[in-house]
């Protein structure tokens, strides 16, 4: 990395305290017996998890951090790419609301959905893969931004 690069990228694993998920179900969900909110409720192909456990254990997880002389921002792609953590460093304090530990509740399309950060969401929201993990792609551009 170049000294006078304005912006950093880097990526690490992180432990956050983790409350597990249960199996996939292991038969396809055709139909649409999942709507909510408006939503269609068609998840083929994603396997539904209808089991969250109360215990909570330190988990790792690949964490992606772009960092610029303001803020810091923490991407899980190992969760839908969610932006799991924003922090505004010269008013010291996070600008997203950040959620210390994973706790999934029972509200994503197909089972678990955490609260806290930015996720993606198409096309609705929480969205069949807001639990799944998700390709990246990291460039450094000559002027030194990094996408």
């Amino acid at each position: 990395m170049k000294e006078e690069q304005n912006v950093i990228c880097k990526i690490e694993k992180v432990l956050i305290p983790t409350y597990g998920i249960g199996k996939p179900e292991k038969n396809p969900i055709f139909c649409e017996n999942r709507v909510y909110q408006g939503s269609s409720g068609t998840v083929y192909p994603h396997p539904i998890i209808e089991k969250i456990y109360d215990e909570k254990e330190n988990k790792e997880w690949l964490a992606i951090y772009l960092e610029n002389k303001y803020i810091k921002i923490m991407i899980l792609p190992e969760l839908g790419g969610r932006v799991q953590m924003a922090y505004d460093k010269i008013k010291k304090r996070h600008f997203v609301y950040y959620n210390s530990v994973i706790k999934p509740a029972l509200v994503g399309l197909t089972g678990p959905w955490i609260s806290g950060g930015i996720e993606f969401n198409w096309p609705q929201h929480h969205r069949p893969s807001t639990y799944e993990p998700v390709d990246y792609y990291i460039e450094e551009n000559k002027d030194g931004s990094i996408t």
